[in-house]
């Protein structure tokens, strides 16, 4: 079955950040019109979800689809992340207001699922109930060649009457074999480790050997019988796992940046095939710039990166923080920090006149949005 959850709310919340002209709502926006390649021909995303969709554990699973923006309540306190709670962090998280969020995670599909009306008569019949979602996210998060504050996550949740039968942690060890498999080869060598997780318990990482490494794929768990008495579901148990789309398609390829998945270059886009090992169409000479400010210590690292991918889009392969430091004869109480931008292109070799302008417009909005003082 497929299910689609459509909300009132979040289309008066998008009308209400189409009306604002501060830099977080048109940041919002964007993000939110960006293209969903879980549900793009054509991209290794999309590939992805087609060959776990196949996988016979999850066979005859619901799909649903989720909003993109709920309520603190509903994405937080439900999933036992209550107030104070690391994850709800304005530093890490984008509030349209102070009761509403960007999603962070698709394990909010448990909510939308176990209330849907088709799905609680499946629950008075005692049916077993399995669910996949795949969306958009939207994280706050550090430029580099890995990380991006847009991205994609699959999520499975599959719940049995107690009465009915046990599963245990090993069948979900068994189904997350099955997708690993599924996505990469027979062969794949994995491990489990434990993790902690608010909404499940006990909790794994999976991580997957390449080359010699191991590298963390997915999170899992038994789902914690409170949060699910939290959507009013009791008598029943069962796993649920998620995992980072981009992860996968990045190992499956062996590509050197992230922003290559959203690349409209045909060089790109014509070798972004799972199980196709990409070879650069060509190495493009990075620019760098530094910039040196104070700033109040109120000062959100990541909420800088924000600005700087506003200004600067995809052509920010990666900032660093070469200094910081404290001095209170010469800033008061303010903090000195400076950063190291590296402008690369996957597509276009630039030039310093481009980056200068750039450049020019991140030393304004700086000083306007953070009221820096610049060295």
């Amino acid at each position: 079955m497929n299910i689609e959850i459509s909300l009132k709310e979040e289309q008066e919340l998008r009308k209400l950040l189409q009306k604002r002209d501060d830099p977080e709502a048109k940041r919002m926006l964007r993000f939110l019109n960006m293209p969903d390649l879980s549900r793009t021909q054509g991209s290794p995303i999309a590939a992805i979800i087609e060959r776990v969709k196949k996988v016979p554990v999850l066979k005859n699973f619901d799909d649903i689809t989720i909003p993109e923006i709920v309520s603190t309540h509903v994405l937080f306190d439900l999933f036992n992340m209550p107030p104070g709670h690391p994850a709800r962090s304005t530093s890490d998280s984008y509030y349209v207001d102070e009761g509403h969020i960007l999603i962070t995670h698709d394990t909010v599909m448990w909510y939308f699922y176990l209330n849907h009306p088709d799905i609680k008569k499946k629950i008075e019949q005692g049916e077993d109930l399995g669910v996949i979602c795949y969306a958009k996210v939207y994280r706050k998060d550090e430029i580099d060649r890995e990380h991006m504050n847009v991205f994609h996550q699959f999520g499975g949740l599959y719940l049995v009457r107690d009465d009915k039968k046990t599963l245990t942690i090993e069948d979900l060890k068994n189904a997350l074999t099955e997708i690993a498999q599924s996505i990469f080869n027979k062969g794949i060598k994995i491990r489990f480790n434990p993790d902690n997780f608010p909404y499940t318990d006990p909790s794994l990482e999976m991580e997957i050997e390449i080359n010699g490494q191991w590298i963390e794929m997915l999170g899992c768990g038994m789902a914690r019988k409170s949060v699910l008495a939290n959507f009013g579901l009791t008598g029943y148990h069962g796993w649920a796992f998620g995992f980072g789309l981009e992860r996968m398609a990045i190992v499956s390829m062996q590509l050197p940046d992230i922003r290559l998945l959203w690349s409209e270059d045909p060089r790109v886009k014509k070798q972004l095939t799972l199980d196709n090992v990409y070879i650069p169409v060509s190495k493009y000479p990075a620019i760098t710039r530094d910039i040196s400010f104070v700033v109040d210590k109120d000062f959100v690292p990541n909420n800088y990166f924000d600005l700087i991918r506003d200004i600067a889009g995809d052509l920010a392969e990666e900032v660093q923080l070469i200094d910081t430091y404290e001095d209170a004869e010469k800033f008061g109480s303010g903090v000195s920090y400076t950063y190291r931008i590296i402008y690369q292109s996957t597509e276009k070799t630039l030039t310093s006149a481009e980056i200068d302008l750039l450049q020019d417009q991140l030393y304004k909005q700086t000083a306007k949005q953070f009221s820096a003082v610049f060295r």
